[in-house]
């Protein structure tokens, strides 16, 4: 019998037979329908997704849904009030002080500051898993050197490091994505690391050893796996925080640069008017700051989804609130 035949086979799928696969069908549609009723029982949750939903489809489909051309100024109406202060409804939320629309910026905005989150959790997110991973797994003088190295990277400040980079090199799209990326990797490396520290003595590991599995093999295919839960919620959470720190660099002038816009970029545009044009600032802020605590409430809540200690109290506090 081949190494993927022993680790397929189980005694629960040798005593359930042909029926397996019916009430596989059946497990994932409970788990599809028990995620949904915990989302609609967890308010904060809903209005979190609901919000990320909005935005993620403002930002995809933003050539479509905005109502201008984000770059397209008229002088004429340069800084104009939002519709309901005696605005334009052509311009909703006002315009900028060259007379672009202000919503089709948040729109295109929202689009950059999101591409780029996503790529640093993805880069950052992978290096980091496979440091943590590797350092976890083999333990002794493998973890001691990339655990050494995880400090010494550590210990630079982030925002210093990319402001001097980015000044080296020069700011753009793919110069801020590598550095917010290096800057980012130490957090999935020590998490996976002591992820992988508790479960690498556990007997599935012991058993796909025993049954000759190698070391790849036993990290991408049995361990990686069941850290995906901790790794979803910390990369959530990195989402947010990559947001944040790419709307500070573009406002100090060292991220996005024109004519691609993002958030800070808009907020920085708008720095010699916070005090007598409210919405060119407001509007692009409420929309770093709504984005931020939404993902937030949603990674709080794939926490308590998964973790069953968590979920459980959770259950019963709501069974005892009805």
């Amino acid at each position: 019998m081949s190494l993927e035949q022993l680790e397929k086979t189980s005694p629960a799928k040798v005593l359930t037979g042909p029926g397996e696969s019916r009430r596989r069908v059946a497990s994932a549609f409970d788990g599809s329908r028990g995620l949904m009723l915990s989302v609609a029982r967890d308010k904060f949750a809903l209005i979190g997704i609901l919000f990320m939903l909005v935005i993620i489809i403002s930002a995809v489909f933003a050539p479509w849904v905005a109502p201008m051309d984000p770059n397209d100024g008229d002088i004429a109406r340069r800084l104009k009030p939002p519709a309901w202060e005696s605005g334009d409804w052509s311009n909703l939320l006002g315009t900028d002080q060259q007379g672009r629309d202000l919503l089709s910026r948040i729109f295109w905005g929202g689009r950059s500051s999101l591409v780029i989150a996503l790529s640093v959790v993805v880069l950052a997110g992978s290096f980091g898993t496979l440091i943590g991973l590797l350092a976890g797994y083999f333990g002794g003088k493998v973890d001691t050197l990339l655990m050494r190295l995880t400090d010494v990277q550590t210990a630079f400040p982030g925002l210093l490091l990319a402001l001097l980079i980015l000044t080296m090199v020069g700011p753009s799209v793919t110069a801020l994505i590598i550095v917010l990326s290096i800057n980012g990797w130490m957090v999935y490396a020590r998490m996976m690391r002591g992820q992988v520290l508790s479960l690498r003595e556990m007997p599935f590991i012991e058993a796909a050893q025993a049954i000759g599995a190698n070391h790849r093999r036993v990290m991408f295919r049995h361990l990686l796996p069941n850290l995906a839960s901790p790794l979803l919620t910390l990369g959530t959470l990195e989402f947010a925080r990559i947001i944040l720190a790419e709307s500070i660099l573009s406002f100090l002038g060292v991220g996005v640069q024109p004519p691609d816009m993002s958030w800070g970029l808009i907020i920085a545009d708008a720095a010699d008017y916070f005090q007598t044009n409210w919405w060119f600032s407001t509007f692009p802020g409420l929309a770093i700051a709504l984005t931020v605590l939404s993902v937030n409430v949603v990674a709080s809540w794939l926490r308590t989804q998964a973790d069953p200690l968590q979920r459980s109290r959770r259950s019963a506090n709501n069974a005892q609130g009805h």
